[in-house]
């Protein structure tokens, strides 16, 4: 992703920073080690339109990452050694990371958690915004816990 990122340092910076709360999150939750597999994946590659979405629609809104997400994740992963489980999954994952309305699994639950984490710091959210989603989105207590140990809420 390093290098499909064509030197994009806040692309890179975010989705390092994204796999690193999604991984220790899964870790201090002890989701089982084939969820957490794939929800590294998702987290390492959750951003994978946004150069694409900067060039054809000039910004990297949400909804224009989820039209394109999902395609280019699949493409992305045929060159690893994952199972068509494992890229389906990882695919759903990163295809919908913008979606809140009916987050369904904990790996889907980890990737909302820890995109928002460090996104509320990349986007300067408010205490405010961060209470809110907190208290609407966030379930797992690692979560919950580093959210409020971060933004001091």
């Amino acid at each position: 992703m390093i290098e499909y990122s064509n030197g994009n340092i806040h692309d890179i910076d975010h989705f390092i920073k994204v796999w690193a709360y999604a991984k220790n999150i899964a870790e201090l939750e002890n989701i089982d080690s084939e969820i957490q597999y794939v929800l590294e994946i998702a987290a390492i590659t959750h951003d994978i339109a946004c150069s694409l979405c900067r060039e054809k629609y000039g910004n990297t809104n949400g909804k224009y990452q989820e039209i394109e997400e999902e395609y280019l994740v699949r493409e992305f992963l045929t060159e690893f050694n994952l199972s068509s489980k494992q890229i389906e999954k990882v695919a759903f994952l990163v295809a919908h990371h913008h979606s809140f309305n009916n987050i369904q699994g904990i790996d889907y639950q980890i990737l909302i958690e820890a995109d928002y984490i460090v996104n509320a710091e990349e986007s300067n959210y408010s205490r405010e915004n961060i209470k809110n989603f907190s208290k609407k989105f966030f379930k797992t207590n690692t979560g919950i816990m580093l959210l409020k140990s971060i933004y001091n809420i």
